[in-house]
């Protein structure tokens, strides 16, 4: 360990090394519901790419975990540390390197933040328009899950916006992917392969990022449903009906009453609608032209009262933008509530209906109680669990996967794999597919050090 310490010392200074009782507790987790804190051999503060490299070859050759934290805002036990192994966190590569208008093109360190970048864009009528609902979220963090959030239905998620990377392998070999262009012919992509790969294949210091114009107009149109299978069932209309919404989320009547009694908002919805209603739809629509959005506005409400809306309300633009703040607050809400896990399993929309309905059957049959909410324009299903027995829980989250699966789906839409619903991913995963991870993770990392036991069982079996 005194060996360990001072090689580290060595390569970030010794304030930059912590271990024992100063590692802070904010080290030892992410907002995962059901992982367990721990405590690293050491926590380790890098302030460059020279640094990281350092890091990563002492750990190769000393064949230590390693796992990467941005700002622990994860869902899934990314960035978990392991007991008998090193935590590098990006608290000090902070720096927005480039941000270049003609290009439309920034350029970023892992541990900037979405709020940093979005200050630093919106003087120059720019903005990156990933938001996954946490603006304290880091990049690197972003690339490493492949993060979406609420507006993927229009602009994607984030590796639709990553255009290169800098990374360091296990043995601290550094590696430029992509650049600054928009398209390639020119080999494997290395760039798509490793975003969303959870930290297990290489370690991100660098990112260029894709960024465009910000759009000046918006409206936000709240539409009550009598049932959430009307919801679901009116989403693919929308969708084609050529309005190009930037977000469409459903609602369910327990997750918007916890989160609007949370924000302290009053939507004006009349009373009579709100005991009809049993769940919501919200759409916003953006735009450069203030009459557009009208225009867009009316067309929407026609069809959304076509589809079996109860009313359909165009909020004012401080209650739209408070809705918005208080959706991507449910999590937070959820987890005050006692929420024992969460799901965020994502499937083609037209299964929605009938994945919802199977799930309220399976929970009425254990006697769990779930909420959700989620990114409905794109399949993406946030669910809210209660359910405190860990036997029964887990059993019934694997009959809501499989169902998820059997609908051609996946386990995860956005929060990624980490350590906490590696079983599902496992059990629900095509062996080749998982055979072929398996090889390309043996070809980036053959020691297994990178990312312990996030995907798959165990590192140190497949090197």
């Amino acid at each position: 360990m005194t060996d360990l310490l001072e090689q580290l010392r060595k390569a970030v200074g010794d304030r930059n090394v912590l271990s024992g009782a100063a590692v802070h507790t904010d080290y030892t987790h992410d907002e995962a519901l059901t992982a367990t804190a721990v405590a690293p051999l050491a926590v380790v503060l890098p302030s460059s790419t020279e640094e990281v490299a350092d890091i990563l070859r002492t750990a190769s050759q000393l064949q230590l975990p390693v796992v990467v934290r941005g700002s622990g805002t994860g869902l899934s036990g990314g960035c978990l540390p392991v007991s008998d192994g090193i935590l590098i966190a990006f608290d000090r590569m902070r720096a927005i390197k480039e941000i270049d208008p003609e290009n439309q093109v920034a350029v970023v360190e892992p541990g900037v933040t979405l709020e940093e970048l979005d200050g630093a864009l919106a003087p120059l009528g720019l903005i990156y328009p990933v938001q996954p609902g946490e603006g304290s979220a880091s990049i690197g963090g972003n690339v490493a899950t492949n993060a979406g959030g609420m507006r993927a239905v229009r602009h994607g998620v984030t590796r639709h916006h990553v255009l290169g990377l800098e990374v360091v392998l296990a043995d601290g070999t550094v590696m430029r992917t992509g650049g600054k262009f928009v398209k390639s012919s020119s080999g494997y992509d290395l760039t798509q392969l490793l975003i969303g790969s959870e930290g297990t294949l290489a370690v991100t210091t660098e990112i260029t990022l894709k960024v465009q114009p910000r759009l000046a107009e918006a409206a936000t149109i709240l539409a009550p449903f009598a049932t959430l299978a009307e919801v679901a069932l009116a989403v693919p209309q929308i969708v084609s009906s050529g309005v190009d919404p930037s977000i469409l989320e459903y609602i369910d009547v327990l997750a918007m009453s916890g989160i609007t009694a949370s924000a302290g908002l009053d939507l004006g919805v009349p009373d009579e609608i709100k005991a009809a209603a049993l769940a919501y739809l919200v759409v916003v629509l953006e735009g450069t032209h203030a009459v557009r959005v009208e225009e867009d506005v009316d067309s929407l409400a026609t069809l959304l009262s076509t589809l079996g809306a109860l009313d359909v309300f165009v909020l004012p633009s401080g209650a739209g933008t408070a809705l918005i703040a208080a959706r991507e607050r449910a999590f937070f809400v959820s987890k005050a509530a006692g929420a024992d896990d969460i799901v965020d399993a994502v499937l083609p929309r037209a299964g929605i209906p009938a994945y919802l309905a199977r799930v309220a059957t399976l929970a009425g049959q254990c006697g769990a109680l779930i909420t959700g909410c989620g990114h409905v324009g794109d399949g993406n299903v946030h669910l809210s669990v209660f359910l405190q027995d860990d036997e029964r829980r887990h059993a019934l989250l694997d009959t809501i996967f499989e169902t998820a699966i059997a609908a051609g789906g996946a386990v995860s839409g956005e929060h990624g794999i980490g350590t906490e619903k590696r079983s599902y991913f496992l059990d629900t995963s095509d062996t080749v597919n998982l055979e072929l991870m398996r090889s390309i993770k043996r070809v980036f990392d053959p020691l297994g050090i990178l990312g312990p036991e996030r995907l798959f069982d165990t590192d140190k079996a497949t090197a």
